[in-house]
């Protein structure tokens, strides 16, 4: 059951998405930054975490996952540091996706050759 949990949260986030990039013709940069943007404050409000227990990974890892991370990073690290810890809990929470990131898109970089865009 799980499985299909994940699969109806994460489809129905990325029909999301897709309605905002067709529907209301949003860029892709924009319904990026919005995810993101509204993963936080939904996890800020309490409405995300119910999310992500019933969805597991279809709610953490698209776009709005990646700012639930961001917020309960930043809320961890206010609890272990004070105010400052808001500063660097998110990033240290994230910190391996986006070291994936980076160094997975580096050696696509070099094992195939990419071109830019006319």
């Amino acid at each position: 059951m799980g499985y299909i949990n994940a699969f109806v949260v994460g489809g129905l986030i990325c029909l999301a998405g897709q309605l905002l990039m067709d529907v209301a013709k949003l860029p892709s940069a924009r319904v990026l930054i919005i995810f993101v943007t509204a993963g936080v404050i939904l996890t800020a409000i309490g409405v995300y975490e119910p999310l992500v227990k019933i969805g597991g990974a279809g709610a953490t890892i698209p776009l709005p996952g990646f700012g639930y991370s961001l917020a309960k990073g930043a809320f961890k690290g206010v609890e272990e540091n004070g105010l400052i810890g808001a500063f660097f809990g998110g990033v240290e929470a994230t910190s391996g996706g986006i070291t994936a990131a980076i160094v997975f898109g580096y050696l696509m970089a070099i094992i195939f050759n990419p071109k830019t865009k006319p």
